[in-house]
């Protein structure tokens, strides 16, 4: 059973810049596709970028890409994601998440949250206009 617990999240202005924390405990994260998801009030969880778990695969969603990067640190279990040029439209409660599942170049499965065994309590990122 992995746990993760997610944390850096604030209160920012736009343009501004944050990076959040997951914290992986009673598993590894270098076995483990590792992604960021994101749920603003009134809206389904999106998603917002995910590591496979080699390190070999990497993806963004769209409204994100040249502005956020996911990294890891395997030696400290812990995954990140460095927000750049933040915006209104990025406030949301962010998620981390874990699987054992292999996702693939090419393939979108990565995008469902149902794809996610392990997921963190949420960190609550707000960006003032």
């Amino acid at each position: 059973q992995v746990h993760l617990v997610e944390s850096g999240g604030g209160l920012v202005q736009t343009g501004g810049a944050l990076r959040l924390s997951c914290a992986a405990s009673g598993g590894s994260l270098g076995t483990n596709s590792m992604g960021w998801f994101r749920q603003a009030p009134g809206k389904e969880r999106e998603f917002v970028a995910v590591e496979s778990w080699n390190g070999a695969f990497l993806d963004y969603g769209d409204s994100v890409k040249g502005r956020f990067t996911i990294s890891r640190d395997n030696a400290e279990n812990t995954l990140y994601l460095q927000m750049n040029d933040l915006k209104p439209e990025d406030t949301a409660v962010y998620y981390c998440a874990a699987t054992t599942k292999h996702f693939l170049p090419g393939s979108r499965n990565h995008y469902a949250t149902n794809e996610y065994y392990y997921w963190g309590q949420g960190t609550q990122v707000t960006v003032s206009s």
